[in-house]
């Protein structure tokens, strides 16, 4: 018998392959089972090898074999001949040292070390080979489908035995990824079905766990999950308004802290604010666009503003002016200059200052607002740098990245009215009343005790125009409570992003399962599109999809049938959903009837454009083949699959025959 050596060729110099080490460990156990070393011939109570004696064996061989010993020459034979001679030498010295208990030895007299060492001691390469080959690879190929395990009929050359191998070899790696693949499906279906019947329990604490859990089973199922949670919240934000808890799953979802946990259900101004200030850092703003993510923290700093401001204690400690200028300064940010200078004027109407003078705005905690608050923030910083320097001083406690709430709330005021072109007065016109407010303002800047350096530079900067043009009606009152956050936005933001994420996941599938499957990874954003009302960009992703499906072996399921996907789509699919549950009230419980494949919702969603931009009749008679062939491969237990086509194939028949009808009659005389 050829002596078979096999070679790992995934080991490299600098790391040994763990899958390796795992085959080795399987062997040896194997070996040691098979070889009857881990019983007593008598069934007598003498002791005997087990696999944690193995394991042992492996741990010690890990820490002391130098790399080369196992890189050179590399032979799972090779090598398992020399471990098991080294267990021979272990049992001939009657030890065999614990690897983590010191002074532990787990061999002692009682081993029938005579009988064991009589078999370890008759092992060599070349009967290990023989072995290894009937065993373990002629027993394991008759798993294998007949065409690969006949190959095992006649090994009576080198040459035949290597093609048995390969072929044992090709089989279990394309098995084993298809098996993951199936897997990997079961765990979307998972995720789907928990976090869309609200069986994942939506508390911050829950999801951050879910999150941690999910990253250890593969790359891709936290964009899954964090995806699905978006589209869950978004839906669940449209039906019934967003919630604390939402709020703090969002945090979570963002990649927020959610901190030390905390019992008490009452929630705190000063808390609120302190993570609404957390999100404001999170933003990158290096970028020159922001990323979805990022408007979705915007959004929900602004959330936790308004919450801290309507918490009974936000009249303490500046919450309220706090709130009220970083509510100005995010809506800023995000194109809402009325909402901006609303909260503006809620600040200014502020009877006491005191309060407010008394905390600051910090200046590198601001998204970005504009280039003159950036310069400002650059000039004081330097100003401060030079200022030490030039007299020798210590660093000063007084911070120069800040600015005064009331001021900086009169600058953004004042940009704000700017930037959304809004109707300033002439100089006839009240002429007198806009002198004396500048003059105000001019004489709250005198009046002010202390000045901090942003304060000034950035009121230099303020275009002399705006100060003569501007027209305040500053008056004073009481402080009016804010409206909630209009969560239309945000809604829009959470599916865009999950959109996003989702073709990220697409993406990472194709390059793990690409070999197993064909899987597009537009499909969610031709559903985004369609959404939105883009049917042309919708019709060329989906046409490219069906292209590429039509004939496809296997491929991608969508969880069409849940709200949180239902969504995306139209009445009349949500229609036909609810019918088929109706009619059939026992599909409920089956995975087919929430399911649509790629290939089906690529074709509905291509022949549903079509309609909508009116195609030709050569259009959508091609459609119809693609429909009739899509039907053909669709098995019978697939029922929505089934019904979706048969709907769309008569909605494109109806269309022709009205078509041609019209032909017809244009036609004849």
């Amino acid at each position: 018998m050829q002596t078979v050596i096999l070679t790992s060729r995934n080991c490299t110099d600098k790391q040994l392959d763990a899958s390796t080490t795992d085959c080795l460990s399987h062997m040896l156990r194997v070996f040691v089972k098979t070889e009857r070393l881990t019983e007593s011939a008598d069934n007598s109570e003498v002791g005997t090898l087990s696999n944690y004696h193995i394991k042992t064996l492996m741990l010690w061989a890990c820490e002391l074999k130098p790399r080369i010993w196992w890189t050179d020459d590399l032979s799972l034979v090779r090598i398992c001949d020399e471990l098991l001679h080294e267990l021979a030498v272990w049992l001939t010295e009657a030890r065999c040292p614990h690897y983590f208990i010191n002074y532990c030895n787990l061999v002692d007299q009682s081993f029938n070390l005579e009988m064991i060492l009589h078999r370890l001691q008759s092992v060599n390469q070349s009967w290990l080979s023989s072995w290894f080959l009937n065993n373990y690879i002629r027993r394991y190929s008759q798993l294998c489908p007949h065409n690969v395990s006949r190959l095992f009929a006649d090994v009576s050359t080198s040459l035949k035995l290597q093609n048995a191998v390969s072929a044992i070899v090709d089989w279990r790696q394309h098995t084993a990824l298809h098996n993951t693949w199936k897997v990997f499906n079961t765990a979307q279906l998972e995720i789907t079905y928990d976090v869309s019947l609200s069986l994942i329990p939506t508390t911050a604490w829950s999801v951050d766990c879910w999150l941690s859990e999910t990253r250890k089973m593969n790359g891709n199922i936290p964009l899954y999950f964090t995806a699905v949670a978006f589209l869950h919240i978004a839906l669940r934000t449209s039906r019934r308004g967003l919630t604390d808890e939402l709020i703090d799953v969002l945090s979570v979802l963002v990649g927020q802290s959610i901190g030390p946990r905390r019992h008490s259900s009452r929630r705190s101004s000063a808390l609120l604010l302190s993570k609404a200030v957390n999100l404001m850092k999170a933003v990158d703003d290096r970028s020159k666009s922001r990323s979805t993510v990022q408007l979705i923290e915007i959004e929900l700093s602004k959330a936790y503003l308004y919450r801290a401001l309507s918490c009974e204690d936000s009249d303490s400690d500046s919450i309220y002016c706090l709130a009220n200028i970083y509510l100005a300064v995010l809506n800023y940010s995000t194109g809402q200059y009325q909402t901006s200078i609303d909260h503006c004027t809620q600040l200014m109407r502020s009877v006491d200052y005191s309060q407010c003078s008394s905390h600051v705005v910090q200046g590198e905690i601001l998204p970005k607002t504009d280039d003159d608050i950036d310069i400002v923030l650059g000039l004081a910083a330097f100003y401060q740098h030079v200022r030490i320097a030039a007299l020798n001083q210590q660093q000063q406690s007084q911070y120069v990245t800040v600015f005064t709430t009331e001021l900086f709330a009169h600058y953004l005021h004042i940009k704000c009215l700017s930037v959304a072109k809004y109707q300033q007065l002439s100089d006839t016109t009240n002429s007198q009343s806009s002198t004396d407010e500048v003059q105000s303002c001019v004489k709250y800047i005198t009046d002010m005790q202390q000045l901090f350096i942003a304060d000034v530079l950035l009121w230099k900067l303020v275009d002399d125009f705006h100060l003569n043009k501007v027209l305040y009606k500053h008056q004073s009152g009481g402080r009016q409570r804010p409206t909630e956050l209009n969560s239309s936005q945000l809604i829009e933001y959470l599916q865009q992003s999950a959109v996003e994420h989702l073709t990220r996941f697409r993406q990472l599938e194709v390059r793990d399962f690409g070999s197993v499957a064909t899987i597009v990874t537009t499909d969610f954003e031709a559903l985004h599109a369609y959404k939105r009302g883009d049917y042309q960009q919708c019709l060329q992703l989906s046409v490219s999809n069906v292209h590429a499906l039509l004939f496809a072996g296997r491929m991608s399921v969508v969880y069409a049938a849940l709200p949180e996907f239902l969504h995306f789509l139209d009445d009349e699919f949500v229609s036909l959903t609810a019918l088929m549950l109706i009619a059939h009230p026992e599909c409920r419980g089956f995975v087919q009837n929430v399911i649509v494949s790629q290939l089906t919702l690529s074709v509905y969603l291509m022949t549903q454009c079509q309609l909508k931009l009116h195609h030709s009749v050569t259009s959508l008679a091609q459609t119809l083949d693609y429909i009739k062939v899509a039907h053909g491969r669709c098995p019978v237990k697939r029922t929505l699959d089934r019904l979706i086509l048969k709907m769309i194939a008569h909605k494109a028949v109806t269309y022709i025959t009205t078509m041609m009808n019209k032909v017809t009659t244009h036609n004849s005389p």
